[in-house]
């Protein structure tokens, strides 16, 4: 018999989720999204026991409209005492506009890949984690946490093949600014578990395992797969998207994040907390999959759906 590469004595007992449908779910939704629906989907998922919820992101209107509303659903949120709210600031000016509205995390992002940084923001890796020094000294001497989140960590749209030696460059940036957290992002969802694997354990060259979390997409099927592999190195923490809100805008008609209720009956299944109500949730995806006239992207809610019907 083989032994297996990494010991299931490490695999969490615990793990927390970070809900990122009301923010990455929601932004590229071409129909407008009411403020109020975004509050309701928001009270629905604390509802349901999430304790970390990234609302909203503090980015020009121009380029992403679906966000204008972001200081009216902040300021519309009836905050539970326990339950973390993060926003995503890209630079100075989101920030500031972010700080009126208190919230308890902010994310930054970088990419793993230079010809993604380049076609995106036009500018190198490093200049890109270097703008965000600013944003990352202001946050840190508010007392505000700040996650950083490092996208295309194994694969990239125009370059291919993401190698490890760029999460860790990544990795060893955001640590040099201050960043405190990392999430490793398979952005497209090209990532298969041993590639994750890699990526994940040069991220842990750099940070704690207490430190990195897992965002992964399904456009290839492998987010659950990449989840569990993520799991056996001992990562306890994974962002994921209430009914699998969110596309993948570099693969057309692919799913993007992993539905928050998928990786809930994973965990559950596998006797791992995670302090979620999965009937609550899968009401709370259905609300917004209703709210935007289309089945919801979990195949567990239209799984748990249907028996429902019965």
């Amino acid at each position: 018999m083989q032994t297996p590469i990494h010991s299931p004595s490490i695999m969490p007992s615990r793990v927390k989720l970070v809900d990122v449908g009301p923010r990455d779910g929601l932004q590229n939704e071409k129909q407008p999204v009411p403020a109020a629906v975004k509050i309701e989907l928001v009270h629905r998922l604390q509802a349901a026991g999430l304790k970390e919820i990234e609302v909203t992101s503090y980015v020009s209107p121009k380029w992403v409209p679906q966000m204008a509303d972001n200081h009216e659903v902040m300021s519309g949120i009836q905050r539970l005492p326990g339950v973390r709210y993060s926003v995503l600031t890209p630079n100075l000016k989101g920030f500031e506009a972010a700080l009126r509205d208190q919230p308890d995390e902010i994310v930054v992002f970088g990419a793993a890949s230079e010809a993604f940084s380049q076609k995106n923001i036009n500018c190198s890796i490093a200049e890109s984690i270097e703008r965000f020094a600013p944003v990352v000294d202001a946050a840190r001497a508010a007392g505000i946490f700040v996650r950083g989140a490092i996208s295309c960590s194994v694969g990239c749209p125009y370059q291919g093949f993401v190698p490890p030696e760029s999460v860790k460059y990544v990795a060893t940036l955001m640590s040099g600014i201050g960043v405190q957290h990392i999430g490793v992002a398979d952005t497209i969802g090209v990532g298969t578990p041993l590639k994750v694997q890699r990526a994940l354990d040069a991220a842990l060259s750099v940070y704690s395992v207490d430190e990195i979390s897992g965002h992964f997409h399904d456009t290839y099927g492998q987010a659950l797969a990449n989840t569990l592999a993520a799991l056996e190195m001992g990562i306890w923490q994974f962002d994921a998207s209430v009914a699998g809100l969110g596309g993948c805008p570099y693969a057309k008609g692919a799913t993007g994040n992993v539905a928050t209720e998928d990786v809930v009956y994973l965990l559950h299944g596998m006797g791992i907390e995670t302090g979620i109500d999965l009937d609550a949730l899968v009401d709370a995806g259905q609300y917004i999959s209703e709210q935007l006239g289309r089945p919801s992207g979990s195949r567990v809610a239209r799984a748990l759906l249907a028996k429902r019907a019965g």
